[in-house]
């Protein structure tokens, strides 16, 4: 399934569509949302061309690992998204 991006993002960012946080434990409990903790994954959406040597790694539909603080939160749509810079990116997820 192709996803239609709102916007391109230049240079080195990406726009990423963060996992839902969890809702309860494994062992049943369930989360307030005052408790819940930032969701840290997410899938790319959509990716810059890169700065001018250094091209851009990772490209939509990946599942990537990000810091804790990373990005800045925009909402379209009703859905919520992130928008970072790649260095912000840890790790791409198999």
């Amino acid at each position: 399934m192709a996803t239609r991006t709102m916007a391109q993002p230049l240079h080195d960012r990406v726009i990423i569509r963060p996992v839902k946080a969890e809702e309860k434990t494994a062992g049943g409990i369930i989360i307030p949302d005052t408790a819940k903790e930032k969701p840290l994954k997410g899938e790319v959406i959509a990716s810059g061309p890169g700065k001018k040597d250094e091209p851009v790694s990772v490209k939509p539909g990946d599942n990537v690992l990000f810091t804790k603080y990373a990005g800045t939160e925009i909402q379209v749509e009703g859905e919520n998204y992130l928008i970072m810079r790649e260095s912000d990116i840890l790790a791409i997820l198999n």
